[in-house]
């Protein structure tokens, strides 16, 4: 049984122990500095730094992982890590998209940037000026005024909230409970959708994780939704995680479904796939959905030749194909949540532009909104 004995966790000069001392306190540790020279305690040397027996794990995940509780400047920050995007909105599906995408940044020495956007007056009153044509009726400054003082109250408000959940984050670090792993959080002033694919455009993160509702509710919210954008939009890879999903770790992937066309861009997705998580045995399900490339569905001959090679290119995984046509694609892709035992479904992804993505979405974009399953779109 732990008692409330001191034990000494570290040994510092005075200056050193003083710093490990605040950073102890600041997450909730009672710590005791010995042997420090209360005369000249600037030139004391090994001061023992003391803490409560009970709080011992704690303290060693805390001075493990101190970098990330610590977080360093902008200007110390390496470029060399893979950077993994996880936009939030603050809601209990966020933040089971930080646990997987925690999970992706541990495996690939990456760090994670947690990324809350929220839509500035401005453009609120731009697209109200454009939908009512008020034209020359606004009251210049005096709006502009009251933008400004608006939006530093979004933006304080927003930083509030985003400083509440990554203390959310680091508590479960410190828990054993999420990987430790560095973090550090961001906000823009911009359209959601906006903002992922701006951030994705010049930083190039190696995936965006995101958290997505239920098949239902995402239903009701069809126009306007930050995810669908984003996948039909971006050229990173998307991950997301449906607010039913219970996964957490790429461990937990077992059961996986490949969307096929039968030519290059399977490998492309299959080898994303594979990079995610090269050590994870998978058992990958392909699935030919014919269409206007192929007359009918893949013959004996296709089906042989695509798994032969991708035994031999990816023998951690085992592999099964199956060709559909077109009707019959849609009833299994509709019925697909009755199948539990899907972990994922892999989506070739092509980008369309704005008038194709109205009037004849992509099947990533369907399945977005029909299927309670994590989804991840690879462009290509």
């Amino acid at each position: 049984m732990t008692t409330d004995r001191l034990l000494t966790v570290a040994i510092h000069t005075y200056e050193k122990a003083l710093e490990l001392k605040s950073l102890l306190e600041h997450e909730g540790i009672a710590v005791v500095l010995h042997n420090v020279n209360l005369s000249e305690p600037s030139i004391s040397s090994g001061v023992r730094v003391r803490i409560k027996e009970a709080d011992l794990p704690l303290a060693l995940r805390i001075i493990e992982n101190s970098e990330i509780f610590i977080m360093p400047d902008d200007n110390e920050r390496t470029n060399a890590q893979p950077t993994i995007l996880v936009p939030v909105d603050f809601s209990t599906y966020s933040l089971k998209a930080c646990a997987l995408a925690f999970d992706i940044a541990k495996r690939h020495n990456g760090r994670i940037t947690i990324l809350h956007a929220y839509v500035p007056p401005t453009r609120i009153n731009m697209q109200l000026n454009a939908s009512l044509d008020l034209g020359g009726s606004s009251n210049g400054d005096g709006e502009e005024i009251q933008d400004v003082v608006i939006d530093d109250e979004l933006h304080a408000a927003a930083r509030k909230r985003l400083d509440e959940f990554s203390a959310t984050i680091k508590e479960l670090i410190k828990a054993g409970q999420m990987p430790p792993v560095l973090f550090n959080t961001e906000i823009m002033a911009a359209v959601p959708e906006d903002a992922v694919l701006e951030f994705a455009k010049h930083r190039k993160p190696m995936i965006i994780v995101m958290g997505t509702r239920g098949a239902e509710k995402k239903e009701r919210e069809l126009i306007g939704s930050v995810t669908a954008e984003v996948l039909d939009s971006c050229r990173q890879p998307v991950f997301t995680i449906p607010e039913q999903s219970d996964l957490k770790s790429l461990d937990d992937i077992r059961e996986v479904i490949l969307i096929s066309n039968l030519d290059q861009n399977d490998m492309l997705a299959l080898d994303a796939l594979t990079r995610l998580s090269p050590h994870t045995a998978m058992n990958i399900h392909i699935l030919h959905i014919a269409g206007k490339r192929f007359r009918g569905i893949a013959s004996e001959r296709e089906c042989e030749m695509m798994l032969e090679y991708c035994r031999t290119h990816y023998p951690v995984c085992s592999f099964t194909m199956q060709s559909l046509d077109t009707d019959d694609a849609i009833d299994y892709l509709n019925n697909i949540n009755a199948n539990k035992g899907i972990s994922l479904i892999v989506v070739p992804n092509k980008k369309k532009n704005i008038l194709a993505r109205l009037f004849n979405p992509s099947l990533a974009h369907k399945l977005l909104f029909h299927a309670d399953i994590p989804l991840m779109a690879v462009p290509v």
